[in-house]
């Protein structure tokens, strides 16, 4: 669980069990360009990339604060981590999530920091903070332009030392903590399974088996005592261990380290440490539960997992790639693409620093049951515990680790992470540096032998995760009985020491104020080259001299803007199909041989165009382009794959039809659009997709996928002569049609403002959607709406969040955007709370609105607020994959590609008054929908007193064809209707 999450997006089936595992890397040399049409080292599966090995120092105070540095002068950002080795396995008795709640007072006031001020030291400079609270430990980081690295120590130093915390903060975080809880678990499908069942079935004696989320009883009988006697007892310099990563000078590092965390002291008292051991699992246990908002069955199987020293580890995350890491592992071609018995598979090693549990499961597909998922994955695990795997599937999994490890040492927060997980997990930082050479040394025999170790059926734990109105009723109120026991596994009370130090903030007068900042260090920002082929295809290449990754993102124009009026969905099922199959390769051919080489294939449609992207290592490019080449031009659109990918949206949108966020999100644009170009969902509805067929994809593609109609860029260490050869060896041949280029929509009219609430009854919170008419990428105001945009919604510390979550506690976050695109897209302000404050909340909302066109913001708020946009900005060009996205989101939108180098100066050119013009134009209340959904019993009635015109929809009669969201009249009734009132009609002119 994090601090605060910055997209207040729905999470997926998958990313709620988004993978801890460490990353990996191998020693080796320095990064060398790639050579087109060059021989690929090592044959088909890939060459030799180098990982050079992170030269960091570290040493120990005599506090016993552990410091890892590594400085790094090639970038302009530092990165400074302070992980302490507490998490939710130390949650006192009766204080289930308790160290997460922690996690969040420590964000509030110090000595002499005041409440909030942190953020104005990161996120107000550019850079940005978080944390999360985990099994083991808590991890605060933060992110920041390399001459405030001063500054954030002393702040980091601040809280360690002197960390206040007065009645009012604790009450509203507490608050916040309880939205988490509801956004997370109870308002997601699948949540509950996740969050709080996965832990509770995997342990009966540890307290890894305590949700770390905990609950809305324990959070209630947390006391302020508590947090004053936690921070004293785990919050101490020799519980910690910091790491800075960045553009420093190591000299000053330690002094600075010495003068902010040197003088603190520890108690004399030992750390409380968690002794219990798990017993070992001997029988197997089935459990059945039911969920209301579980659209889809699902099915979780538990397993013992190792703990992260154990010599197996390696194998076990070779076994884990294998398994569940990409289109081409096991599970998916086997359950999601062979059998179709699956929408989606997952897996999630959990790498602790005692034995944990590692999850493999699946989200069933419509009309298939959990038995029968159950059978299928157990299927496959017994596959590889009796067969093993072949040669080819273990290169393949070490060139997608190579390749998660060069993604991760990308930034300077990525390799921090990488230092400061191993330090403290593995309890040596230099196993940032050798697990992979331990991985590559795994034989065939290691992965079968720890499969049949690990996967054992008596050591199984099953969770059939069934929608309410399931069969197994009984069975699952007997097996969620069982379930809640695990939640009673006991933990040591949490003692309050007798002399106990209680902080009080020091006078205003009387604060230490931050030391001052450093000269600036300017970013290097891209230089892309650009040239056209015969053939109309553009060609954008941009060097980048970072980690040796190539991203290739061929951009097309046109997206969802496009689709026929009747077939919404059509430009993202053709985008979808595209990387199924073409000419001379199967779907599963294609998965298999860019996964072999560690290159990950997608293809998405967006409003404005559709995207086909290939990250691979830099030692392979051409064999991954020529697959990516072939996929954009010769797509074979068969049937079969199409039914496929058909039947995978439609129980992807029926999980999100169950998720307030999300369902609020389909219904937004309807309600601001109608029946116009952009009011459709994106990805389709039911009907549409059941109604598209294999011609109507073929005939998008025809119509749109053309070299006049598209841009490609390559980002990466290659020359721009050397993109321009791969272009052409690669897209050279493909032809231009003769017939032109339909034309684009028009703007979409807006109507006039709505209020909708889309009644789903027991929904765990309520999402708040605020939708306007907002402004094309070429507007003259782009730059002042952006930043007043980001005044009233970007960033933990913009208007919305402080109002909505910072000073009532009424989210556990609330932001806005301004959707730029082709023609004017939409302004959207967004949230989720309890059903009962939604009306408050869509008020808040439209009082900030209305506030920043009616006064100027102050200089100081609105240099924050620019420094947020820049320091995006700058994140954004830190990445190879950001770099290409950039790149090719300018050439879509039709922008000067110099407007890279112009962005920072443009942004703080806007003045206050400009800023306050643009807000009164673009984000005022006027022409403004209100979108609600949620369980309308619980604020209908004071939604009205509001908005008496308020339309309510209840989520099963909702019509997403439609831009009036409602289901036709049947016809019959239309006729009776006619024959009541025969004298209205007569009166007609």
């Amino acid at each position: 669980m994090m601090r605060f999450t910055r997209t207040l997006a729905a999470l997926t089936l998958t990313t709620a069990l988004c993978s801890s595992l460490p990353a990996f890397a191998a020693g080796g040399g320095a990064d060398t360009p790639i050579v087109p049409g060059a021989e690929v080292p090592g044959g088909a599966v890939g060459g030799k990339v180098s990982v050079p090995p992170l030269a960091f120092t570290t040493r120990t105070l005599a506090n016993g604060l552990k410091v890892i540095a590594l400085p790094d002068a090639s970038t302009p950002t530092v990165s400074v981590q302070v992980w302490y080795s507490v998490g939710s396995k130390d949650d006192p008795k009766g204080r289930s999530g308790f160290a997460h709640l922690f996690e969040h007072m420590m964000f509030k006031s110090t000595r002499d920091m005041a409440a909030e001020q942190f953020d104005r030291l990161t996120e107000d400079v550019g850079g940005y903070n978080n944390a999360s609270t985990n099994a083991d430990y808590t991890d605060y980081f933060e992110t920041v332009p390399a001459n405030h690295l001063e500054r954030i120590l002393w702040a980091e130093a601040e809280r360690m030392g002197s960390l206040v915390v007065d009645e009012e903060n604790f009450k509203s975080e507490r608050d916040v903590v309880k939205e988490e809880l509801r956004q997370r678990v109870l308002a997601q499908p699948y949540g509950k399974l996740f969050y709080l069942m996965f832990p509770q079935v995997s342990f009966k004696v540890h307290p890894y088996g305590r949700p770390g989320i905990g609950s809305i009883e324990d959070l209630d009988a947390a006391t302020l005592k508590d947090v004053q006697a936690f921070h004293a007892t785990y919050y101490r310099p020799d519980n910690a261990t910091l790491v800075v990563v960045g553009n420093f000078k190591p000299a000053e590092l330690d002094a600075w380290v010495d003068r902010y965390f040197g003088p603190l002291t520890h108690p004399a008292t030992a750390i409380p440490r968690v002794t219990a051991v798990e017993p070992a699992r001997t029988t197997a246990q089935t459990l059945t539960v039911t969920e209301a908002n579980a659209p889809l069955p699902a099915v979780l199987l538990s397993y013992p997992f190792p703990k992260a020293t154990d010599k197996d580890l390696p194998a076990l995350i070779v076994l884990d790639s294998i398994l569940g890491h990409g289109d081409s592992s096991r599970l998916n071609q086997s359950l999601v693409y062979e059998k179709q018995v699956a929408s989606q598979v997952f897996t999630f090693q959990e790498v602790n620093q005692q034995p944990g549990a590692y999850a493999i499961g699946a989200i069933l597909a419509g009309g298939a049951t959990a038995e029968a998922g159950e059978t299928a994955l157990l299927g496959e695990l017994a596959k590889v515990s009796q067969d093993g795997v072949t040669e080819a599937e273990l290169a393949a999994a070490r060139n997608q680790l190579v390749t998660d490890e060069l993604t991760e040492r990308e930034t300077a927060n990525g390799r921090a992470s990488l230092l400061a997980r191993a330090a403290v997990i593995f309890g040596d930082p230099k196993r940032a540096d050798s697990l992979l050479a331990d991985i590559q040394a795994v034989t065939a025999d290691d992965v079968k032998r720890v499969a049949a170790t690990w996967l054992k059926p008596e050591t199984k734990v099953s969770v059939r995760y069934v929608p309410a109105a399931s069969e197994s009723q009984g069975a699952a109120e007997k097996g969620t009985d069982t379930v809640a026991t695990s939640a009673t596994i006991d933990a040591a009370p949490l003692v309050v020491p007798a002399d106990l130090k209680v902080v009080e903030p020091a006078p205003a007068d009387q604060r230490q104020a931050p030391p001052t900042a450093g000269p600036a260090v300017d970013a290097v920002l891209p230089q892309p080259v650009e040239k056209r082929l015969a053939n109309g295809l553009r060609v954008i290449v941009a060097p980048t001299h970072g980690v040796p990754l190539v991203e290739a993102s061929l951009r097309i124009g046109g997206g969802g803007a496009v689709d026929p009026a009747r077939l919404p969905g059509t430009a993202s099922l053709t985008a979808a199909v595209l990387t199924k199959g073409t000419k001379t390769r199967t779907a599963p051919e294609i998965a298999r041989d860019v996964e072999a080489l560690g290159g990950t294939l997608t293809a998405a449609a967006g409003w404005d165009g559709s995207e086909l992207s290939l990250l691979v290592k830099a030692d392979v490019p051409t064999p991954a382009l020529e697959i990516f080449a072939d996929v954009a031009r010769n797509p074979a659109f068969q049937k079969e794959e199409l039914e496929r990918e058909r039947h995978q949206t439609l129980d992807g949108l029926s999980v999100t039809l169950k998720d307030p966020a999300g369902l609020a999100k389909l219904v937004g644009p309807r309600v601001l659009y109608a029946d116009a170009a952009y009011g459709h969902p994106l990805t389709g509805t039911p009907k549409s997709l059941t109604a598209l067929k294999p011609a109507d994809l073929v005939a998008y593609h025809h119509t749109w996928w053309r070299p006049d109609n598209a841009t490609l860029v390559l980002a990466g260490p290659l020359t721009a002569e050397q993109g321009f050869a791969l272009a052409e060896k690669l897209f050279g041949g493909w032809a231009k049609p003769a017939a032109a280029l339909p034309a684009l929509p028009a703007s979409p009219a807006q109507p006039a403002g709505r209020a909708v609430v889309v009644d789903l009854p027991k929904s765990g919170q309520a999402a708040v959607l605020v939708v306007r008419p907002g402004l094309a990428r070429s507007d003259a105001d782009y730059y002042p709406a952006s930043v007043a945009n980001a005044v009233l919604g970007v960033g933990y510390s913009s208007r919305l969040n402080q109002e909505i979550r910072i000073k009532r506690g009424l989210s556990y976050g609330a932001g806005s955007a301004l959707d730029f695109r082709r023609v004017p897209g939409p302004f959207v302000a967004s949230t989720q709370t309890k059903n009962p404050s939604a009306p408050e909340v869509a008020g808040l909302i439209m009082a900030e609105m209305g506030k920043l066109g009616a006064q100027a913001p102050g200089e100081t708020e609105l240099a924050g607020r620019k420094a947020v946009l820049i320091g995006n900005f700058g994140r954004t060009v830190e990445r190879t994959q950001g770099v290409a996205s950039l790149v090719g989101s300018l050439a879509l939108q039709g922008v000067d590609l110099a407007e890279i180098g112009r962005y920072i100066s443009r942004v703080q050119a806007v003045t206050p008054a400009e800023v306050q013009r643009a807000a009164a134009r673009t984000l005022a209340p006027a022409q403004t929908s209100l979108v609600v959904v949620g369980d309308s019993a619980q604020f209908l009635a004071a939604l009205r007193e509001k908005y008496p015109k308020v339309e309510v929809i209840p989520a099963a009669q909702l019509n997403l064809d439609s831009g009036s969201l409602k289901q036709p009249a049947p016809k019959d009734a239309k006729a009776k209707d006619a024959k009541a009132e025969p004298k209205a009609e007569a009166k007609k002119p």
